[in-house]
């Protein structure tokens, strides 16, 4: 399938952009570039009731409820950007959409960032968040629990669900996966026919592995790389979302094959016009919203099978 029209059309708006890549920046200009031009291509944000930060040691976790007073479901929400950029505020519309959406509170974790912490920091971040939320949830008003996140947060939402499968919980009744990196050897054949010209590029992929993961012997750590885990079973149902142009789009069909392969629920979606990121544009591009509607209804339905 060709590229859409509005991916076209967004892909020969970069062309023109004055600003440089983020593999030729230092990370600090990186995550400005990104955080500006994630918000001009946002669609509007959904009002909500009541966002409130909580503050630890190490991160930080943005709080969104649909609803004021009810005990709802709760996603731990992990953003993407290379481990090494992107923030609360890149992910807040698509973080408020869900919650909306999907009817649930939503727990957007401000995780370190490489390359001034590397791996493991991410992991350790999430995982913390993860355990705060689940052994407060009767405090925090929430009963149901999923994980989440795009491309990077779709790599630390598969790693956790790992992590808390082997140390016994907490228990996950969700995976939303949305294009997710789960192999950091970058060896399939998408990083090759889609390394150039579709917005992720291989180079950029080079800088935020360079940054998160410096020493080359960690890319096949299980923690960095899931698909690479010596076990996929009793995982929790996953949804897998993935672009056709995207140039992790192969390691996103190989990850839902392994969870099928070891029996656990996976169901994989493939927008084959659209490219990374796509689900963020939702300003610039009708199908963004297509999707994130989608990922809405899979939580929606996992969490309907939450016992009382």
């Amino acid at each position: 399938m060709s590229l859409h029209p509005q991916v076209r059309a967004l892909l020969d708006r970069v062309a023109r952009s004055p600003l440089p890549p983020y593999h030729t920046v230092s990370a600090p200009v990186a995550r400005r570039i990104y955080r500006d031009t994630r918000a001009v291509l946002a669609p509007k944000a959904p009002e909500l009731p009541e966002i409130r930060l909580m503050a630890f040691e190490n991160f930080a976790m943005r709080v969104y409820r649909p609803v004021v007073g009810e005990t709802l479901p709760a996603l731990m929400y992990f953003h993407g950007g290379g481990w090494t950029i992107g923030d609360l505020d890149t992910h807040d519309v698509l973080c408020r959409s869900l919650a909306v959406g999907a009817r649930c509170a939503v727990f957007s974790v401000d995780y370190r960032l490489a390359p001034e912490y590397p791996f493991p920091a991410a992991v350790d971040d999430c995982w913390a968040a993860t355990r705060h939320v689940a052994e407060n949830a009767a405090k925090l008003r929430i009963h149901g629990f999923a994980v989440g996140g795009d491309s990077a947060g779709g790599n630390l939402a598969a790693t956790i669900s790992l992590l808390a499968r082997d140390q016994g919980g907490p228990a996950i009744n969700f995976q939303l996966l949305i294009y997710p990196a789960t192999d950091q050897r970058c060896a399939a054949a998408s990083h090759e026919r889609n390394g150039q010209g579709y917005l992720l590029t291989r180079d950029s992929i080079g800088f935020f592995r360079r940054s998160y993961l410096p020493n080359e012997k960690d890319w096949t750590d299980w923690r960095a790389s899931p698909l690479l885990a010596k076990s996929h079973a009793n995982l929790p149902p996953a949804l897998v979302i993935a672009a056709g142009y995207d140039p992790l789009v192969d390691e996103c069909r190989a990850y839902a094959d392994k969870l099928r392969a070891a029996g656990a629920q996976a169901t994989y979606r493939e927008f084959a016009d659209m490219v990374h990121g796509f689900i963020l544009f939702g300003g610039v591009i009708d199908t963004a919203s297509v999707a994130v509607a989608e990922c809405c209804a899979a939580l929606r339905a996992a969490f309907e099978k939450v016992p009382a």
